[in-house]
């Protein structure tokens, strides 16, 4: 298949599978006419990568899953170099998770301290002060 054909397939652009083929991620063949060729493995690859960012993986961090690929493995995670990159992602969003609920739990407790001195405010309270504003 051509260029055209394999990004409305893989549901992308030719320029980003051009892009790939610059970075060494997806094979640069030409057919006899000059032209771009691609087939289904290659399909495969190009939906491999998109699956991947689309989790939040880099494009570099694909080139292992990619790798794997075009050594004959039916899926892109069954190398270790695969593996290795899904325990290194699963540790950067654990850390993500836990710097998020730590953020949750400030702005939980910033609220209900703004919430007790908002009903504080009411006739004959006392003035509301603002940290931000010094």
């Amino acid at each position: 298949m051509r260029i055209g054909e394999l990004a409305e397939r893989a549901g992308t652009t030719t320029r980003t599978l051009r892009y790939y083929e610059s970075r060494g991620l997806l094979p640069a063949r030409r057919a006899d006419n000059g032209y771009r060729a691609y087939d289904e493995d290659d399909l495969r690859l190009v939906q491999q990568i998109r699956t991947l960012q689309d989790f939040g993986f880099e494009l570099e961090e694909t080139r292992p899953f990619v790798e794997c690929l075009r050594a004959g493995h039916p899926a892109g995670d069954a190398c270790p170099a695969s593996l290795a990159v899904y325990r290194r992602k699963l540790g950067e969003l654990d850390a993500l998770i836990e710097q998020l609920r730590t953020v949750r739990a400030e702005v939980g407790t910033q609220l209900a301290r703004a919430e007790l001195e908002a009903g504080a405010a009411l006739p004959g309270g006392p003035e509301p002060r603002c940290e931000l504003g010094g």
